[in-house]
């Protein structure tokens, strides 16, 4: 049997481990290729490093777990960079499964990397029901939304939240989303109080919020892994964004390469078979 023939008659437990090979392989030995930075992530990444140092920002975790592989890489680079001014960060979450607990871990294991204390350096103020209300409601004041943070304690003994009072002590959103709670941060946070505001989505959502960019509404906007990478690049932190982009990248190499492997194997074949007829 020739070449060809194999190729042609190749057994597709082969691919599944040729497929699974790839993705396995560059998560211990990482494979890194080249991530060009599109203008929305610059834009992104610009906003923020023109913020003055320690002023204070709001990072929402809106998105399920389901989508922590596109998303959490987004929360952790912007907590890095934010920190790395040290602003004062609130994070909270309008979605009641997870939202609160992943802003809780994220924030506290980062925090510790840059010396934050809780209560003086970032605060989470966890979740809230009806997030129209939460969002207007904030406009006049956080405390009467939040009187207590996620733990329990209320916010009058946090020192931090002393000076913060609504949305005119807040520089800047960070809004990183799996759904379209982002609709609502723009239609009552951004056009009713005016708060400069980013945006980090899942790659299928993404298409929607270009235009919210090009509207202004948005100063910048990560797009899925993809967006993810790339934010993880400027700042400097490679993460599980760039890891991930990699395994992408290889698997598409491959899934190509057997796509022409087939083809070839095809026509020479088929050649070879109008020739012996």
């Amino acid at each position: 049997m020739s070449f060809w023939e194999k190729a042609e008659q190749i057994d597709r437990r082969w691919v599944y481990l040729m497929v699974g090979l790839a993705v396995i392989v560059p998560f211990i030995v990482p494979a890194e290729f080249p991530i060009s930075i599109t203008p929305e992530s610059r834009m992104l990444y610009d906003a923020i490093e023109e913020l003055p140092d320690s002023c204070t920002v709001m990072v929402v975790f809106d998105y399920y777990p389901s989508t922590i592989a596109e998303c959490e890489p987004m929360t952790r680079t912007a907590l890095h960079h934010f920190w790395r001014k040290d602003c004062k960060v609130i994070t909270l979450s309008n979605i009641p499964l997870g939202g609160p607990s992943m802003a809780e871990s994220v924030t506290r294991e980062i925090a510790r990397e840059y010396g934050k204390v809780y209560g003086e350096d970032f605060v989470n103020l966890g979740y809230k029901a009806n997030y129209v209300a939460v969002l207007s409601g904030m406009g006049t004041s956080i405390e009467s939304i939040f009187p207590t943070d996620n733990s329990g304690t209320p916010l009058s003994e946090i020192p931090m939240m002393d000076s913060i009072v609504n949305y005119e002590q807040v520089s800047f959103i960070f809004e990183v989303a799996d759904n379209a709670t982002a609709d609502y941060w723009v239609s009552i946070v951004n056009a009713q109080y005016g708060v400069p505001m980013g945006c980090g989505t899942t790659a299928v959502s993404a298409p929607k919020y270009y235009a919210f960019v090009g509207s202004g509404q948005f100063v910048g906007l990560l797009g899925g892994m993809k967006g993810a990478a790339e934010y993880e690049m400027l700042v400097g932190k490679k993460g599980k964004a760039v890891i991930g982009m990699g395994v992408q990248s290889l698997v598409h190499l491959l899934i190509i390469a057997l796509v022409i492997l087939g083809n070839i194997s095809y026509f020479v074949l088929g050649k070879h078979k109008r020739r012996l007829s």
